[in-house]
């Protein structure tokens, strides 16, 4: 009984957003309590990686944020990649609509981020941490409404997560990038061919890609581009068919195999080394300082404001049309439910400012607007559903 009820737990979708926030929660109460010590320890405790004269030397949370988030970054260009050639992206009437909320819900946290901090230059690095949305939380809270959410709602909100991802993969990329080395990048770059004639010679076993691809990740490690974007690079070429088994997708068995070590393992285990923050001796100059403020306001004002706006455009100018099932309460709701930054904001905003600023904590500020983005997305999202059954009770009752 009881290994049935923990395997329906993790089956629940709303399971990897509750152990995501769990491990959050246990990190600011271990980090504001005497046990910090050894929070403190745990996360800068030295690993070394040596083989003969090479080797990798860091802490435990550079090798979370360096090592283990390049697998979730791989798990993230699977999903893309079965996506665009399968699923809802596809199709480019089906992409418009979320590609454009995706784009506003980017730009205009953005904005309403450098307006907090216009006359701080030294701050306006920060600008992208507010554009992240994070699936796991914001997927796990539409599931908490039940089976009263339409498919269309859910489909939505994915695939505007998709593109999300997309973008801070690219903001990454271009903007969070120090100093090159050239010859790391060149070893980088050899991998390419090797994966590329793997996947056009059909060999659907993945140990050769991953053998590849983790000396992709040391050079990219090595080079001063982010490490965890060789795995969105790697997962490129996995292939997605079989063309000697048609019903074999190595793509899709790989992304299955990987789902619950990435939800249930590497995904808290992030939150829990990058949600610690110590309290004390905090004031309100710290909690309203116009950096955790300019996030907070990103995320909860700016995401919508974004989503809504684009979302209005695009059915304005006719590009697409409403999806089945849903109203524009029902895209408000979602759109609060994107300012649930949380794990993607707080990957951007380590890179950003690495907590090397003693004014202020980005990570109060994710938290901040996560939290209430969360809490008035899913009250939004009650109060519509509650309506529009309602009014289907009422249409059975008494039809038109």
């Amino acid at each position: 009984m009881a290994i049935r009820r923990i395997k329906a737990f993790f089956e629940f979708e709303a399971a990897g957003g509750i152990v995501l926030a769990l491990a959050a929660v246990a990190a600011m109460i271990i980090a504001n309590s005497p046990l910090n010590v050894w929070y403190e320890g745990f996360i800068h405790a030295p690993v070394v990686i040596q083989i003969g004269d090479f080797g990798i030397a860091k802490d435990a949370h550079h090798w979370i944020n360096d090592g283990l988030m390049a697998i979730f970054f791989f798990l993230v260009g699977l999903e893309l990649k079965r996506e665009v050639l399968v699923g809802e992206l596809s199709n480019v009437k089906q992409i418009i609509l979320p590609a454009g909320a995706a784009v506003g819900g980017m730009i205009m946290p953005a904005a309403v981020y450098l307006l907090f901090n216009y006359n701080e230059p030294e701050f306006w690095k920060g600008w992208a941490i507010p554009a992240a949305t994070d699936i796991a939380f914001a997927l796990g809270i539409l599931s908490l409404l039940g089976n009263r959410v339409p498919n269309s709602l859910k489909v939505f909100l994915v695939s505007i997560a998709i593109f999300d991802d997309i973008g801070a993969i690219l903001i990454i990329a271009l903007f969070y990038t120090s100093d090159l080395s050239l010859a790391s990048l060149a070893i980088a770059g050899l991998c390419l061919p090797f994966l590329y004639l793997l996947n056009r010679r059909n060999v659907t076993r993945l140990t050769p890609y991953l053998f590849i691809g983790v000396i992709m990740w040391i050079a990219v490690l090595q080079s001063g581009i982010h490490a965890t974007l060789a795995g969105v690079v790697l997962a490129l070429f996995i292939p997605m068919f079989d063309r000697t088994d048609p019903e074999h997708s190595p793509l899709e068995e790989l992304e299955h195999d990987l789902h619950t070590t990435v939800a249930f393992g590497i995904l808290p285990l992030f939150a829990f080394a990058n949600s610690g923050i110590s309290l004390e001796g905090a004031g309100i100059s710290e909690l309203f300082h116009s950096v955790p403020l300019g996030i907070a306001a990103g995320l909860f004002i700016g995401k919508q404001l974004g989503i809504m706006f684009m979302c209005w455009l695009i059915f304005k100018l006719g590009l697409s049309t409403m999806p089945k099932g849903m109203d524009y309460k029902q895209i408000y709701g979602a759109s609060l439910l994107c300012g649930v930054g949380f794990t993607m904001s707080l990957f951007i905003g380590g890179l950003a400012f690495a907590g090397d600023n003693p004014l202020f904590d980005e990570r109060l500020g994710i938290i901040m607007g996560s939290i209430v983005s969360g809490v008035v997305g899913y009250m939004m999202l009650k109060a519509s559903l509650k309506d529009d059954a309602s009014k289907t009770s009422v249409d059975l009752i008494h039809p038109h």
